[in-house]
């Protein structure tokens, strides 16, 4: 093979991003070749552009990304479920990857925590083989991915989330243990809060109340489960806490997911709980989240205090089967509310930045 393909790269912390021609090389053992189909801009992509998390320059952002099998590697054969893998399938893939034995996967089955985990949108561009990220024509899936087929019958726009935002979103609801007849707090209705609100009702939670400061995320989460919204910018944090305990008889909520990124609202969170409430960290991805909490009310009320970080890779799978199994319930289609070609990627981060569309698609 003696060909090139378009890269999108940030050369630096919010500095234009660059159209770059590549070499592409052919898959070796262990590897696919995909030709990418969609990518859509994830919060972290932002977070990474913006300075707040360390990423390599250069580097193409992008980790939601599905795609088209170009070229199949020796000794890849199966996808998660075990179906054949071949030329021509549309596929997801796990958002990281981790090749070699591993002390977290193989004895605590923590795989996302394998050491030397890597993860797709986050490498250096000048590194074979080059397309690791989804703003781009092609990307390398390497060994160590769980690789997902996906059905005919899905669009694109409702599958390209899955590998990152939905699967995510299907970890911190088990590991917050949302049950039949509960009432779930979401703390945010971004993207994630928007499938945290869906999976819980298809969970069997009676009530989901969402919070936020966006009237048009509210309005979005309503169509996505949830029960009651409230505008979190038109409140202080003991009201807030107050109109969630009352909203949830008789003691509070059994569980709040916090899915914003935001610090400063663990505290109230916590406050909310009813006895024995379960508290799930999801989205405070970013160094330095610092909050402060006071262990005698974390001890007098049994709470139970997780984070989630990644996801393993059986929950890719389930986020595919939740999706399908819920398409005539919940629009998930119109999530992904904008297209954009792999030249307007400055327009498409400014727009996804200033809250101005909820989920950005590249389209190459």
């Amino acid at each position: 093979m003696n060909r090139t393909g378009r890269a999108v790269v940030y050369p630096a912390p919010n500095a234009p991003f660059e159209v770059r021609e590549l070499p592409v090389r052919d898959a070796r053992a262990g590897e696919v070749l995909v030709r990418i189909s969609m990518s859509t801009i994830c919060r972290s992509d932002i977070h990474s552009y913006q300075g707040h998390r360390p990423n390599p320059c250069p580097g193409i952002l992008g980790h939601e990304i599905i795609g088209v099998i170009e070229q199949l590697g020796d000794g890849v054969g199966e996808d998660l479920r075990g179906d054949p893998l071949a030329v021509g399938d549309r596929i997801t893939w796990t958002e990281y990857f981790a090749d070699g034995p591993s002390y977290y996967r193989d004895v605590h089955d923590m795989p996302q925590k394998a050491p030397g985990l890597r993860k797709y949108g986050h490498d250096h561009v000048d590194d074979d083989p080059h397309f690791l990220g989804g703003f781009a024509d092609y990307c390398y899936i390497l060994p160590g991915t769980g690789i997902l087929k996906l059905p005919d019958a899905l669009s694109d726009e409702e599958a390209t989330p899955l590998n990152c935002g939905v699967a995510t979103m299907i970890s911190v609801a088990e590991a917050a243990a949302v049950s039949v007849g509960e009432t779930v707090v979401v703390q945010g209705l971004g993207l994630l809060g928007i499938y945290g609100c869906a999976i819980a009702k298809a969970r069997g939670a009676a009530r989901v109340i969402g919070l936020d400061a966006v009237d048009a995320r509210r309005r979005m989460a309503e169509r996505f489960g949830a029960d009651i919204t409230i505008d979190v910018g038109a409140t202080s944090e003991d009201e807030l806490v107050a109109a969630v305990r009352d909203a949830s008889p008789p003691d509070g909520p059994d569980a709040v997911l916090e899915v914003c990124g935001v610090p400063s609202v663990v505290p109230g969170g916590v406050r909310m709980l009813r006895i024995g409430g379960r508290y799930v960290l999801g989205g405070l991805v970013n160094p330095d989240s610092d909050f402060t909490l006071d262990g005698h009310d974390l001890l007098r009320k049994w709470i139970t205090l997780k984070g989630i970080h990644n996801y393993h890779p059986r929950h890719l799978v389930q986020a595919l089967d939740f999706v399908m199994a819920n398409r005539s319930r919940f629009p998930f289609a119109e999530i992904v509310d904008s297209r954009f070609g792999l030249d307007q990627l400055d327009e498409a981060f400014e727009k996804v930045a200033n809250h101005r569309v909820m989920r950005a698609a590249i389209v190459p």
